[in-house]
């Protein structure tokens, strides 16, 4: 178990450290009330300040509800629960939450963009759903068509605005983001739980994966953001 010290005012230093902090301890930084975390063991000095370890924080969170909300929108699809509507609201306020993320750092064009390209990809995957639960192969080929194409335009999109993230990266990330999350749809309509619930392990890891290489893209391309 990691713990993380506290600066010289706080007394309790048996605090449970967070998934960020623990990674980067685990990449031989050390953790510095002044400084944020500075890397140790005879590497390279590299200090990563409190602001970098909450704007990524901040962007894993929104990726955690993201993969979160989309599980739960498969589920009342599924079985047709009587909080499908509810659920499929709040999982499209994910879209509008990303954009928000954006807007201080990329500008008001840019959030709209990505809340609206986010927005499709969660309605798209939604419309795959309900195509695949009917047993309409067809609908759902063609959804699954648009899903990956609106891809695309997220990975053009980013690299638009963020030449650290490339076109190609984004885009890989982003297939694999979908091609979990079709295989999770699939093991929850076959009522294959043991299988859904691993592949969910897989797509939280990978969720967490997408959100610290946006992170990191907007540090390089901002290093103001570093504090």
């Amino acid at each position: 178990m990691y713990y993380r010290g506290f600066p010289n005012n706080v007394t309790n230093h048996n605090t449970y450290i967070s998934p960020e902090d623990a990674y980067l301890r685990q990449q031989n930084y050390n953790y510095n009330p002044s400084l944020g975390y500075v890397q140790h063991n005879n590497q390279p000095k590299k200090c990563v300040t409190q602001r970098e370890v909450e704007l990524m924080r901040n962007e894993r969170s929104l990726w955690e509800e993201h993969v979160a909300w989309t599980r739960m929108a498969i589920i009342s699809l599924t079985f047709n629960l009587p909080d499908v509507n509810f659920v499929l609201a709040r999982l499209l306020k994910n879209a509008e939450d990303m954009g928000n993320m954006f807007r201080p750092i990329y500008g008001d064009n840019a959030a709209n963009m990505y809340a609206a390209l986010i927005k499709e990809h969660l309605l798209i995957a939604a419309d795959l759903v309900k195509a695949a639960i009917a047993g309409d192969t067809q609908a759902a080929n063609e959804a699954e068509r648009k899903w990956y194409e609106n891809a695309d335009k997220i990975a053009v999109f980013l690299n638009s605005i963020n030449p650290f993230l490339s076109v190609e990266q984004v885009r890989q990330m982003f297939y694999q983001h979908l091609a979990l999350t079709k295989q999770e749809a699939v093991y929850m309509i076959n009522k294959d739980y043991e299988k859904d619930i691993a592949i969910y392990d897989q797509i939280e890891k990978q969720a967490r994966e997408m959100a610290d290489m946006i992170s990191d893209a907007m540090i390089k391309l901002y290093p103001v953001l570093r504090g």
